[in-house]
């Protein structure tokens, strides 16, 4: 061989071999609805796409995407065509917008993130619009938009001039989504209009580990509720503009040089914020902190509340400033705000209007890091490993075709990656299985474009004997420590004795196990055989289908389990078909949410939801040492026809809520899905709750100021001996008793009115 086809050999090697797993592994995802040879991987440089940083790439990241006719323009939703489009490391000229599909990720290389760099002539709304606006309405709407990715880029701006219109991504969103590792660049001139962020409907979500450099405003945001966290902002004229929530969680802020840091003074007439929680964060540099209208006289009662805890400010003058002049000094040296709010507080009796200092919460030890804040942890990307390092499931015989008993080869491939060390690439798929799952310690599953684990057949349909699907440790109390992350736990048919996700080990508070973009899917998609073919609502009719039980239990910590770090999981039974033209809302039964009855505790929860479970959405007995912040939860539609009665038996060794007894002597919708339930526990830290109920019967008449929030009596309680057990933000709709203290009604809806929900500050058990 010539010494110059050598070189031309090596270098066709080099350039074969990606410098991130994803790209370099081969891709066997299956997408069993979608037509025949859809592609689930799509690599926008098999599409035309250079990254070269001189030619317009636009059209070839956009044919990636549109490959296989996904799920876009004028198309509802789907589950049927999922897509993960992959962008190598490199700078991707564009011109203009990128708009990923429904059920679609963009995933950049994470060990060299990719550049989306505009031209001068840019034209679109956002780099990335994720949600366009073909019409004079956006093309998805906002509170359906699920199970999407944004990670691993560069956004950059600053081609475009810095007094034009100009958006790094237009993200309008919901439950089940995630913005992570992405930085954005824009221009730092006097002049500058651009924004980085951009959202103004949904119900989210989770969004981290984002940095905005430059620009008019790093994030302008608004949506029903979000956790967010590790966000870096750096010369913004404003970090964070809040055009409106109900109750918004924000975790390692940095804020750096800026001339706000964030905005609640949206709205004309009325304050458009309802609440805020932000800790463990810092200010340097910038002279205002945080600006509100907030009055004692504002309206509503309780919109803009706003609570602070253990914020670092450095060259901060003015740390809370409102209409009224400065209501909290900072310093231009440094200093400290322990914690320190305003809005209505109950320590534990109120409502007691306040603004100012309040007690922080005591924090254990277990949740914390090494500099005092919480512990956190991002979804591990595994960059530094090979293609080699990963085992592919359907490459083991799974199929993952939703039909074929996928039990035994998904068990041999899990047990094959432990024990070579390996992680397990779940290639897309719906893996139907008909018996217990076991996930041993030591295991690292990577889902690909969501991937379902689907229980089906009679073992699982007993709620009399019920059995995990996905049991992670074979005994309660087992020593080891799991990754999981990116897939979904289901049911197809009936299966009321369904448990989807029974977790048992017991993992050191140092190195916790850890769950990120896990969730359960219960129910609404195709493949699951529980969509309006078979259990369309029936408004009014109290009977209950046996083939619309579709589980016993969405997820169990056991007693002995201990160290779970959680990150965007949400536990959802669906109230409409996601493959349905018209999202034609469905009735299905699910019994419960998340019930820990962990001894030892240590559990964190950043950014999960619990929705449309019969007897509860969150449950916590006889444990201790948890964080939990956003949490989200909405009742089940259908009830009370029927009620939480049925089809689910109170059993007395889960503690569960018994509403034929505990509803004597209450008046309304008593027997009802509680939202939170706390029993005999202690140093429970909740920072940002929304526990909604907007539904009567499949009626929304009941959720309203005007009509009473006669939705439900009640939706959150504190029951036996409670310590430490400490709420921030608690924002609920639809229930007139907020929070019950060993059935009696604490907080009461009308007492603490705010734009949509009703909002408590500060609660404090004592």
């Amino acid at each position: 061989m010539r010494f110059g086809t050598l070189l031309l050999a090596v270098a066709g090697l080099a350039s074969a071999v990606d410098a991130y797993w994803m790209g370099d592994i081969a891709h066997r995802g299956y997408a069993p609805f979608a037509p025949s040879g859809y592609p689930v991987f799509r690599n926008v440089k098999d599409y035309g796409a250079k990254g070269d940083g001189v030619t317009d790439d636009t059209n070839a990241i956009n044919a990636a995407i549109t490959a296989g006719n996904p799920c876009n323009q004028g198309c509802t939703s789907t589950t049927t065509t999922p897509a993960v489009v992959y962008f190598p490391a490199g700078t991707y000229l564009i011109s203009g917008s990128i708009k990923p599909a429904y059920f679609t990720q963009l995933i950049g290389d994470a060990s060299s993130p990719p550049t989306l760099k505009a031209t001068a002539n840019f034209a679109g709304f956002g780099l990335i619009d994720a949600n366009p606006y073909y019409t004079q309405n956006l093309n998805w709407k906002a509170v359906n938009v699920f199970f999407r990715q944004i990670r691993n880029f560069v956004i950059d701006t600053r081609n475009i001039p810095p007094a034009t219109a100009a958006t790094g991504i237009h993200w309008p969103t919901s439950q089940a989504t995630s913005l992570q590792n992405i930085v954005f660049n824009m221009p730092t001139a006097s002049n500058v209009v651009h924004v980085g962020l951009f959202m103004e409907e949904g119900s989210g979500g989770f969004v981290t580990d984002l940095t905005f450099n430059g620009g008019a405003t790093g994030a302008s945001m608004g949506n029903q509720q979000f956790t967010m966290r590790n966000l870096k902002f750096n010369n913004c004229k404003t970090a964070i503009y809040h055009l409106w929530d109900w109750g918004w969680t924000y975790s390692g802020l940095s804020i750096n040089n800026c001339g706000i840091g964030i905005d609640i003074t949206a709205g004309s007439g009325k304050i458009e914020t309802g609440s805020i929680t932000v800790f463990d964060s810092s200010f340097t540099n910038t002279p205002v902190a945080i600006s509100t209208t907030w009055t004692t006289t504002s309206t509503p009662d309780t919109a803009g509340t706003l609570v602070l805890e253990n914020i670092a400010l450095t060259n901060v003058p003015i740390a809370v400033k409102g209409p009224q002049g400065t209501y909290l000094s900072g310093s231009t040296g440094s200093t400290t705000i322990t914690a320190w709010g305003n809005g209505h507080k109950y320590t534990p009796s109120g409502p007691v209007e306040f603004a100012g200092a309040v007690t922080p919460n005591p924090r254990p030890a277990s949740l914390l890091a090494s500099n005092g804040r919480y512990y956190t942890r991002s979804k591990p990307q595994y960059e530094t490993l090979s293609a080699s390092q990963f085992i592919s499931v359907r490459a083991s015989g799974a199929k993952g075709d939703a039909a074929t008993d996928d039990t035994a080869a998904l068990q041999n491939a899990i047990n094959t990656a432990v024990a070579q060390g390996k992680v397990l690439y779940l290639d897309y798929g719906l893996y139907r299985v008909t018996s217990t799952i076991r996930i041993p310690p030591g295991a690292k599953i990577v889902g690909e474009s969501y991937a379902t684990i689907l229980s089906a057949g009679s073992f699982f349909n007993d709620m009399n004997n019920p059995k995990p699907v996905l049991q992670v440790g074979s005994y309660s109390g087992q020593a080891g420590t799991v990754e999981l992350s990116d897939f979904i736990v289901s049911t197809q048919n009936a299966q009321a004795g369904a448990v989807l996700i029974e977790w048992n080990l017991a993992s050191p508070e140092s190195s916790p196990s850890g769950m990120w973009d896990v969730h359960t899917r219960i129910g609404g998609f195709t493949g699951s055989q529980q969509q309006v073919e078979q259990c369309l609502k029936t408004p009014g009719n109290p009977t209950v289908r046996p083939e619309c039980i579709v589980a016993f239990m969405a997820m169990h910590v056991t007693k002995g389990a201990s160290g779970l770090y959680m990150e965007n999981v949400w536990l959802w039974t669906a109230d409409h078909d996601i493959d349905d033209a018209a999202n034609t809302q469905i009735t299905l039964y699910s019994g419960r949410g998340l019930y820990i009855e962990s001894t030892t505790g240590t559990f964190w929860l950043y950014g999960t939801g619990s929705e449309h479970h019969v007897l509860y959405q969150y449950q916590l007995s006889s444990t201790q040492n948890i964080f939990m912040g956003m949490i989200q939860t909405e009742t089940p539609y259908f009830q009370p026809t029927p009620n939480a009665l049925v089809p689910f038996p109170a059993v007395s060794s889960l503690n569960d809520p018994d509403f034929s007894t505990s509803c004597s002597g209450v008046s309304g919708n008593c027997a009802a899905a509680w939202g939170l339930r706390v029993l005999n526990s202690k140093n429970i830290l909740v920072y940002g709750a929304g526990l909604y109920s907007f539904f009567s019967d499949y009626s929304t008449t009941c959720s309203t100021f005007a009509a009473g929030q006669t939705c439900q009596s009640r939706i959150a309680s504190i029951e036996g001996s409670a310590s430490n057990v400490n709420i921030y933000g608690l924002n609920t709709i639809g229930a007139q008793s907020m929070l019950t203290r060993n059935g009696v009604s604490v907080a009461w809806y009308a007492d603490n009115v705010n734009n949509f929900p009703s909002t408590v500050g500060v609660y404090k058990s004592g």
